[in-house]
This record gives structure tokens, C-alpha cells and sequence, in this order.
């Protein structure tokens, strides 16, 4: 059905211009909520009653991305569909066994991951995130490989990845600084241990620690708490294993940092 039209709207609302909406007439009020796709509640006066409106535009992209990354999930879910699981379980530090054949069982984030080719559990449920999905599709039809063991690089240190320093720090270390900065050190030693981390520490440094995001895919987080007399404010630097692209692709590493950052939001808030 298609959306109502301007004059729909304008003869449903009071037309006093009462302004109410944050809009000067009701005309504007309507233009706005049939070009831009503003809230039709604005209008506290509003008959909706046999009205039809468009979907926000940014509700559009929204819908459109997941659709999109849903379509990604079914594309690679076939990729793995040929994977000889007792072969890879290895290489990717997952459990497999001859009870389940078609079944892969590892970590996320101190999270059990249940993979078969048909069905992804996390904790024993479905991820509502397809982008979880992506990645855990990702990361077996990658393959793995051997266990990381440094050095130890910045992003920047790896090629073609100048779009993505920023990215990293805006939502990976900027945010993992202020969660670990909120928590006191026993807390943080408590969100390690439930994300299975190992301290490395670092001199000059408040925390360093190892953290499995995936059994080959760990991040070294070193976090360096406030100094206000001197201005510095809390940071993270997030370094890789020189090896990591030959077990996921950069988009990916940038998306692990900030599924880190929002996992320890989730664990710091329960310690």
C-alpha cells in the first residue's frame, strides 16, 4: 500500500498550527513526515486512522543492511556446507567429534559456539546479530591456522588498513577504555577471567591482557588508566598477531575489537 499523501495528512490533523510538533504549521508538520519520514507522533493531534506512512529512511537502511548480511550468512553458510569438520577442528581450535560429525563446538568472547552446517548456536541460542553469524561463518570457512605467538602490531601495521585505524578506535579502543576505566583492578581481573583472558602485562601500563576473542583470533588490550594532573585521559591500544590476516579479514578484525568493547560492557555491569 502506498504511503498517505501530504493533503491525507494535513485534513487528520487540527490545522491551528498549534506548533506542538516543533514544526510552525501543520503543513510543514505533514511535508516533513511524507518527504523526510518524521515521526508521525510528533503530532499529539493526529487522526491515524486509515493513514499509511513510510518507513524512516534510516529505518530503511537498517532493513536493507540486514537483509543484506542475512543473504551473506546463506552465501557462506554454503562455503562451509563442503568443510571436512574433523579435518579443520584443529586448525581452528574447535571440538569436534565422531558422536556429532557435523558439528564444530568453540569460544566467542567467553561464549560456547555450536556450530553445525545447518544451525549457529551461541549459549544455546541463535545470534540476533547477523553480523555474530558473518563472522563465526567467516572464521571456519577461513580455515584457522597455528596458534598465535607475536609479534604483536598495531592495525596501522598491517596494509591497506588507513580507513581502518579509525574506525577501530572509535568503536573498538575508545569505548574499551572508558568500560575498563569505570571498574576498579579486581573487576577487571574478574572480566578477564570470564572472557578467559591472559594478563601480559606491560610496563607503564594499568592492564595488559591476551584475550581469545576466537581460539586463533586473540587481541593483546593494554589499557592505561586516567592521569588527569597531567590531562592524559584513559586509553587502549588493541594489537594483532603479525600473522592475523591468514585467519580473518580486516573488516572482521575491526569487528572483533568492537564486539569486545560491547562484551565487557555486558560483564562489567554484572560484577
Amino acid at each position: 500500500m502506498s504511503p498517505s499523501s501530504l493533503l491525507d495528512i494535513v485534513r487528520r490533523t487540527p490545522k491551528n498550527n498549534c506548533g506542538q510538533c516543533g514544526y510552525p504549521t501543520c503543513l510543514a508538520f505533514a511535508a516533513a513526515v511524507t518527504a523526510t519520514g518524521v515521526d508521525h507522533g510528533r503530532c499529539p493531534f493526529l487522526d491515524c486512522a486509515g493513514l499509511t506512512f513510510a518507513a524512516a529512511p534510516a529505518a530503511v537502511l537498517d532493513e536493507l543492511a540486514r537483509e543484506r548480511d542475512l543473504a551473506l550468512v546463506d552465501h557462506l553458510k554454503t562455503k562451509i556446507a563442503g568443510h571436512d569438520f574433523a579435518a579443520v577442528a584443529g586448525p581452528l581450535g574447535a571440538t569436534w567429534s565422531a558422536a556429532q560429525p557435523d558439528a564444530l563446538i568453540f569460544t566467542y568472547l567467553g561464549q560456547q559456539v555450536s556450530m553445525s552446517k545447518a544451525v549457529l548456536l551461541m549459549n544455546g541460542l541463535a545470534p540476533s546479530d547477523p553480523r555474530d553469524q558473518i563472522l563465526l561463518y567467516n572464521y571456519v570457512e577461513r580455515g584457522g591456522g597455528p596458534l598465535p605467538i607475536g609479534p604483536w602490531i598495531g592495525l596501522e601495521s598491517l596494509p591497506n588498513t588507513i580507513s581502518k585505524v579509525r574506525t577501530l578506535a572509535v568503536y573498538g579502543e575508545e569505548p574499551l577504555a572508558r568500560h575498563l576505566a569505570g571498574l576498579n583492578s579486581g573487576q577487571r581481573q574478574t572480566v578477564a577471567g570470564q572472557l578467559g583472558a591472559q594478563a601480559a602485562p606491560v610496563a607503564g601500563a594499568a592492564l595488559g591482557l591476551i584475550v581469545p576473542v576466537l581460539p586463533r583470533l586473540p587481541l593483546y588490550v593494554i589499557f592505561w588508566g586516567a592521569e588527569p594532573e597531567d590531562g592524559f585521559t584513559a586509553r587502549v591500544k588493541v594489537l594483532f598477531d603479525e600473522q592475523v590476516l591468514t585467519i580473518l579479514d580486516l573488516e572482521s578484525l575491526v569487528f572483533c575489537a568492537e564486539r569486545l568493547a560491547e562484551r565487557v560492557a555486558e560483564l562489567a555491569a554484572g560484577v
